[in-house]
């Protein structure tokens, strides 16, 4: 992909998850399972590779991301974003009183002063989206796809994939 549609599908990556505040957090559990639960989005950062998360350290989340940084984030509304990346947690009270707000503190039940709440940075490394208003076209397509021998990834026009590592700085 040329780094002019990478900067393309990234914006258009941004612009579907910017007023999505929940995402599906899916980390590895310690016996190799996936496990997902919803997390608040509190900041998306992608001309600086970062997405940001508030959590507790007494969670299972941050016990599988602390033996396995390697998570998905999944943003459904109308459109679907697959992000997958790696998380790492961040120690900054700055930052941390910068993204908390009421329904964090209700979420959480508990302060940003406590010592307990940890910032989730996620680093992505690969992003698809599929738009919504597609049903249709992708009904045809995948009826399309099974009559003949090409594989659903192969010239699939329904969503676009990025990958940041491919991203010249």
């Amino acid at each position: 992909m040329a780094e002019h549609e990478n900067q393309e599908t990234i914006k258009k990556i941004k612009d579907l998850i910017k007023d999505e505040k929940v995402a599906m957090l899916t980390t590895v559990s310690p016996d190799g399972k996936l496990m997902s639960r919803p997390m608040q989005t509190q900041e998306v950062q992608f001309d600086e590779e970062e997405i940001w998360f508030l959590t507790e350290k007494d969670t299972d989340k941050y016990r599988d991301i602390g033996q396995n940084g390697e998570v998905n984030l999944a943003y459904a509304n109308g459109s679907y974003v697959s992000i997958s990346g790696t998380a790492e947690f961040v120690q900054d009270e700055e930052k941390k009183k910068d993204f908390w707000n009421p329904i964090v503190g209700k979420v959480l039940n508990t302060s940003a002063e406590d010592p307990n709440v940890v910032l989730v940075k996620v680093t992505p490394h690969i992003a698809e989206y599929w738009e919504s208003g597609k049903s249709m076209k992708t009904v045809k397509e995948f009826v399309k796809k099974m009559t003949n021998k090409d594989s659903m990834e192969e010239d699939n026009d329904l969503k676009e994939t990025v990958n940041f590592e491919d991203n010249a700085r």
